[in-house]
């Protein structure tokens, strides 16, 4: 019998990679909820308010796993000037999902939280290493995703179901966000190299001192599909990253290069930028899960410049 696999979040940048992935397999029997936008050809994904208790409840009722991938995001820019939008509807929607999992037996969750409660380092950030001391420009967000790593831990401490809680870091690739007023640095970049008129120039918010760890969508899909089958425990808190740090200044030179266009880069210090550095240790995600990232960062720069090329047109012709 088929595993009912719940993507909530189904439409956004990491919820649709997982559920195109998911759907062509053989073993699942997959559903995915929608707040505003629908898949075209995806009858399986449902309309649903997950800060409504009464929606929560019905697209989880019957489920094995579900995949939280569903949240309120936006750009550094909101971050730094608004960032009571990360706070609550993400806090209300997860305490709604992960009851709801509980009460109907729910056998996996999957809880996407991210790096924003980590110190900046010179060295790769390890789970264990959160010591309570957020960046002021994190403390909203970051706050907010500890205590949903908690609630996974508690349901789990509960039973009967497996809760894991990715702590991964800057995703990119097919699907990202690439409007400018809500995009993350890669998606924004990519826009604006893309879109630019040949030998003109792209503004770049802050200094681009800024370090990213940076994973390619398809490396995290696989370990979300490496962590369903492996994970033993009741609860797991893990890093999904690349490894390695990336400045935007250098991010920006890669892109402009893999696109074979001619462009100029000027900084806008009077832009909102987080001005933070950080890379994860993996080390734990290979331990338990036999998993490591197999797409490099020029490799993952092309083929995210390649299907932005097949989707969007722009105006500059690229």
């Amino acid at each position: 019998m088929k595993a009912k696999l719940l993507v909530c979040g189904a439409s956004g940048f990491i919820g649709r990679n997982l559920f195109e992935y998911f759907s062509a397999l053989p073993e699942y029997e997959v559903y995915g909820t929608s707040f505003k936008n629908g898949i075209p050809g995806a009858p399986p994904i449902v309309k649903a308010d997950l800060t409504d208790p009464a929606d929560v409840d019905g697209v989880i009722r019957g489920m094995d796993i579900v995949i939280q991938a569903a949240a309120v995001t936006s750009g550094a820019g909101d971050i730094v000037t608004r960032p009571y939008l990360h706070v609550t509807d993400n806090a209300v929607m997860n305490a709604h999902i992960f009851r709801a999992c509980h009460e109907h037996k729910v056998k996996r969750v999957i809880y996407f939280s991210c790096t924003s409660m980590y110190e900046e380092s010179p060295v790769p950030a390890r789970e264990e290493d959160f010591n309570g001391r957020i960046h002021e420009k994190y403390f909203g967000v970051g706050w907010t995703k500890v205590y949903n790593e908690k609630m996974c831990e508690f349901y789990a401490r509960l039973g009967p179901g497996k809760y894991t809680a990715v702590r991964h870091s800057n995703i990119y690739g097919p699907h990202d966000k690439f409007d400018l007023d809500r995009s993350h640095v890669f998606g924004a970049t990519v826009t604006k190299v893309l879109s630019a008129p040949e030998n003109g120039k792209i503004t770049v918010w802050g200094d681009g001192s800024d370090e990213r760890d940076l994973l390619y969508i398809n490396d995290l899909v696989e370990f979300i599909a490496l962590a369903l089958k492996r994970q033993e425990k009741p609860f797991e808190l893990v890093n999904a990253g690349s490894g390695r740090s990336v400045s935007v200044r250098e991010l920006i030179a890669k892109i402009i290069e893999k696109s074979g266009r001619t462009l100029g880069v000027e900084y806008d210090l009077s832009k909102p930028a987080i001005g933070f550095k950080l890379k994860l240790n993996i080390e734990r995600a290979e331990k338990i899960f036999g998993w490591r990232p197999a797409t490099s960062l020029e490799e993952g720069i092309e083929k995210t410049i390649a299907w932005h090329r097949a989707h969007y047109a722009l105006k500059a012709g690229a």
